[in-house]
């Protein structure tokens, strides 16, 4: 069975309940485009498929370093992710599109990150996989989720702050010699967490049901 294998072509979200069995979140999800995804978490198989997916990265889309350049630099930052962290994955027809992680998975409050190839973005997708993130840290009773953010980056930290990331700490940083700040976000996580995230994922749909 290959990556496309694992999407279902023919699910309605509309019809879904759910059982007891679910994951803290349903892996199934259709974006603002009516394109349909699986959100699974990494298997041992997916290193090279993500290699990949970051090596084809726009320029523009790296932040504090992130993802790195190199091909050869991507695999050794993705070995340690999948070594220490819990990492969600994004599948679709084309492969993977999408990579979302909070780590080291023993710390009371581990690094969030979220990634989306540049030809994915505006569909929802990142906001999607990120609560996947949170409701597996709050189910297994992490205290908080941190991240840091370039304050001029608008689009992440509006993704951010939809989550319930707030800023806690402004931080000296320096990049290619000139000196700036970055933002470090916080997240406090709850039970509450796991169970507000544990629904049909409808693009548009709140908790309660309405849009």
């Amino acid at each position: 069975m290959d990556q496309t294998d694992r999407v279902c072509r023919y699910w309605d979200p509309g019809e879904c309940e759910g059982t007891r069995h679910c994951p803290p979140r349903c892996p199934r999800f259709v974006d603002r485009e009516g394109s349909s995804w699986v959100i699974r978490p990494a298997a041992d198989g997916d290193h090279e498929a993500l290699v990949d997916m970051y090596d084809d990265f726009a320029p523009g889309q790296a932040a504090q370093g992130l993802p790195p350049r190199k091909r050869s630099r991507i695999a050794g930052w993705l070995d340690g992710l999948l070594d220490e962290g819990c990492n969600f994955l994004v599948v679709g027809e084309t492969g993977i599109v999408g990579h979302a992680l909070y780590t080291p998975t023993d710390d009371a409050e581990p690094e969030f990150a979220v990634f989306v190839h540049q030809d994915y973005q505006g569909r929802g997708i990142g906001t999607e996989l990120s609560k996947h993130v949170v409701a597996a840290a709050a189910v297994a009773d992490r205290e908080a989720l941190t991240l840091i953010v370039d304050p001029d980056n608008r689009t992440a930290r509006r993704l951010y702050e939809k989550l319930g990331f707030e800023v806690v700490e402004e931080l000296p940083y320096e990049e290619r010699g000139r000196r700036t700040a970055i933002l470090r976000l916080r997240r406090p996580l709850d039970d509450r967490d796991g169970i507000e995230y544990q629904h049909v994922p409808i693009v548009g749909t709140r908790v309660d049901g309405r849009r």
